[in-house]
């Protein structure tokens, strides 16, 4: 019994769930952020490199390919073609760069704003010292 006890204390603990919900979000941001590269980036890069440069076909074929399928990454890798995908790693690599620098602004993000929270709005008042406290009490008893 204590076994369940502790596995539930350890599941309902604020840390297991806040890195539940980062888990999840960060597999939703991952999607945008493959969106982004895949949609927007690597279309830019090949517009700029001359406009006919698909990453996804760029590949070198390893064995020796079936004369009937083309000669598409895709058709490849289904045919079970070993190929040497380094358009595929050049987008991925874009994504994670991406993806890692997107995540390096959010911290500092929160890291400025932990910062902004931990700031007290008014100083705290120093403690007055115990002579000026005996002081203000020979003051009061004199003044009786």
């Amino acid at each position: 019994m204590t076994v369940l006890k502790e596995f539930r204390d350890f599941a309902v603990k604020g840390n297991v769930i806040d890195l539940a919900v980062g888990v999840i979000i960060g597999g939703a941001f991952g999607k945008i952020v493959d969106s982004l590269v895949n949609d927007i980036v690597m279309p830019l890069i090949s517009a700029l490199l001359g406009g006919k440069i698909d990453f996804t076909n760029l590949f070198i074929v390893l064995g020796n390919p079936p004369d009937n399928i083309p000669r598409t990454f895709d058709a490849m890798k289904k045919a079970g073609v070993p190929v040497f995908a380094y358009g595929n790693f050049i987008t991925i690599s874009i994504n994670f760069l991406l993806l890692a620098f997107v995540i390096f602004q959010m911290v500092k993000l929160v890291n400025k704003v932990r910062i902004m929270d931990d700031v007290p709005a008014t100083p705290p008042v120093a403690p007055t010292p115990e002579d000026v406290i005996l002081l203000r009490e020979i003051r009061d008893s004199l003044k009786k």
